[in-house]
């Protein structure tokens, strides 16, 4: 092998922004440094085993995977070092020269400045290595990969100052030692009780022996001989897999700590499932519910998915094979007995164990967050707020639970006017009228857009509650959801709306006699309007819609709303329907319109008022510049 000489290079520009945060004290509680580390250590130890099954020499004789802790007063370092995978050259760069996480940009984008809010961003963000700069100023960083051959190692140290420098060097074992050097102010951590008391309260859980060396010193009964000081290596955590221990004995803080080892998240869960089966397959789950998004969240190729072991032996990160799509945020451990050790992502695609697993993996977290909705609302609404819009994917990706992902549908409506999306299905089903035969809902961009629809006027002069849709996904979704407990979902921006008259026989057929009355009064208008708009719709008729704006759009029933096109030509599709004009009787614009005369006045009036319609469905004209020259010569007109 050639030997490559020392060369520095820069960090990329977001490190230099973390480095700059942290070594600042962004961090409440800098002892979480040690835990970070030797979860990565940990890590590093879980991905040998898997990867000793198939390359058993990568152990080179030392099959005792174990982390170790070291300090030196004199050298006034802390040292962390495993005997786990390793990196390469090509690791180190990738692995401490760049964040390699996705989303980056849009993490630093959201930085504020506030400490205390940035400290919960980067808790989100998740960045363990570069904790070690809160209690250092300058890291030191000696690896090899298991595989590789002795003079193949690496050193990278940092001042954490914006450079990094990485040299070839030999180095006899495998593994990776982290050395701090600890800045002026940090000689707490040079204290071995200090030291195994962070072990203690955060890495308990680890299942890889964490070993230090305790200097013991023994007196001699000669009064004049010197004491015998003598080292001794210690064990100083539990090193129980957590999740194969009973419940019993497991605290709410280490169901904790190990939540922030699995997802490398500085916050606590917000809530967990901890379940072992026994029956035609044996497994255990430790399944949790994080309190905030990761930025990565929505990003297509973000890895995903639970840790997967076999009789306590780990097998990879991310077996997404156990959780549908919207569920992608549960972290968390499955451990099987049924499963072979050198299963594969291939093999788990198609397994009758993996499918038992799954079934029973995704109905415990839709449980667990039905129990957290009916125990704790404001926490359910808080995971709602994170989590809602991936929970919408729920019903078209998952048919057979379907019912439990309606349970915990949350949406805004017009019994509450506020724009939180707090209303279930079963609050709304439960205040509607017996004769109210299904559940309305309107559909926009923005919040204001669907509260201010023309739409509502009717629903809201006869208290009928309207389910409010902004998000991007609503109308996708509803077009995947039929009815909630034999109610259909029904948008009011479709179809006719006749059966909101929940009045006796004699009053509904008062009701239809009306309308025909006003049909015939207003026909020749309506085919006027209609012929004057040309393709721009389908038809032209008298609404039961509006109370105080003179028209609107409705699609037909079993047709796409004008925000569903919207969404679909956003998404490349080429979509183009046209609407039914309704145009309200009582308004003065429309009853001008009637008794207008002038063929020219006339179409630029009928022409405003679907454009009127259109842009308060939140839809684009075609010609603005002709709607306003319209408008405004519509209202010299007036004014005369």
């Amino acid at each position: 092998m050639t030997k490559v000489a020392k060369e520095t290079h820069g960090f990329k520009t977001e490190v230099k922004q973390l480095l700059h945060l942290m070594i600042n004290a962004l961090y409440s509680n800098e002892e979480i440094f040690l835990r970070e580390l030797i979860s990565n250590a940990a890590d590093a130890a879980d991905k040998l085993r898997f990867e000793g099954i198939k390359n058993s020499d990568w152990f080179e004789g030392d099959s005792e995977l174990t982390i170790g802790i070291e300090f030196d007063k004199k050298a006034r370092t802390i040292t962390v070092k495993d005997n786990g995978i390793g990196m390469s050259r090509d690791e180190v760069m990738q692995n401490l020269g760049t964040i390699a996480r996705s989303g980056t940009q849009e993490f630093m984008n959201q930085l504020t400045g506030d400490q205390a809010k940035d400290r919960q961003l980067i808790g989100q963000f998740g960045v363990g290595f570069y904790s070690a700069f809160i209690i250092a100023d300058k890291v030191t960083v000696l690896t090899r990969r298991a595989g590789l051959k002795p003079e193949e190692g690496v050193k990278w140290e940092s001042a954490g100052q914006g450079e990094f420098t990485v040299k070839t060097l030999s180095k006899e074992k495998r593994g990776t030692e982290i050395i701090m050097h600890l800045k002026k102010d940090k000689d707490e951590y040079l204290d071995e009780f200090r030291l195994r008391n962070i072990v203690s309260k955060y890495s308990d859980h680890i299942n890889i022996p964490v070993k230090m060396r305790i200097e013991e010193t023994a007196e001699s009964d000669d009064e004049n001989a010197e004491p015998t000081v003598t080292t001794r290596e210690e064990v100083v955590n539990k090193a129980d897999a957590l999740w194969t221990l009973p419940k019993s004995e497991i605290s709410e803080e280490q169901y904790q700590e190990f939540y922030k080892h699995v997802a490398h998240d500085f916050d606590d869960s917000l809530a967990w499932a901890h379940n072992k089966v026994e029956g035609k397959y044996e497994y255990t789950t430790l399944l949790y519910i994080p309190k905030r998004a990761p930025f990565d969240l929505y990003q297509a190729n973000k890895p995903r998915g639970l840790k997967l072991y076999v009789k306590r032996v780990f097998i990879m990160d991310d077996a997404e094979q156990f959780l549908p799509n919207y569920l992608r945020f549960v972290r968390g451990v499955i451990d099987s007995a049924d499963l072979p050790l050198n299963v594969s992502r291939e093999i788990l695609q198609s397994n009758r164990v993996v499918d038992s697993i799954r079934g029973a993996v995704v109905k415990r977290v839709l449980d667990t967050l039905k129990g957290l909705a009916k125990t704790d609302s404001d926490q359910y609404a808080a995971f709602w707020k994170e989590f809602g819009q991936v929970i919408k994917e729920g019903p078209a990706e998952d048919f057979a639970n379907r019912e439990s992902i309606l349970e915990l549908l949350r949406f805004s409506s017009t019994h509450a006017e506020s724009e939180q999306q707090t209303v279930s299905l079963q609050d709304y089903f439960d205040r509607c009228p017996k004769e109210q035969k299904k559940i309305y809902y309107i559909a926009a961009d923005t919040y204001n857009a669907a509260r201010h629809s023309p739409h509502l006027e009717v629903f809201r002069k006869k208290g009928i509650e309207v389910l409010v849709l902004f998000d991007r996904i609503d109308e996708w979704l509803m077009s995947h959801l039929t009815d909630y407990k034999g109610k259909p979902f029904q948008s009011i921006a479709v179809g006719d709306i006749s059966d909101i008259e929940f009045g006796d026989e004699k009053e509904k057929e008062a009701h239809q006699k009306h309308l025909e009355e006003k049909e015939k009064t207003y026909a020749d208008m309506l085919a006027k309007v209609k012929n004057a708009l040309g393709e721009r719709v389908s038809k032209v008729r008298l609404t039961e819609r509006l109370t105080t704006s003179p028209s609107c759009i409705v699609a037909e029933q079993g047709q796409m709303t004008s925000q569903m096109e919207r969404i679909m030509r956003a998404a490349g599709q080429q979509v183009q329907s046209n609407p039914i004009l309704e145009l309200n009787a009582e308004h003065v614009l429309v009853q001008r319109l009637n008794d207008e005369p002038n063929d020219s006045l006339f179409s630029d009036l009928s022409n405003v008022l679907l454009d009127q319609a259109i842009l308060a469905e939140g839809g684009q004209l075609d010609d603005p510049a002709s709607f306003i020259r319209k408008f405004n010569e519509l209202v010299v007109n007036i004014a005369k």
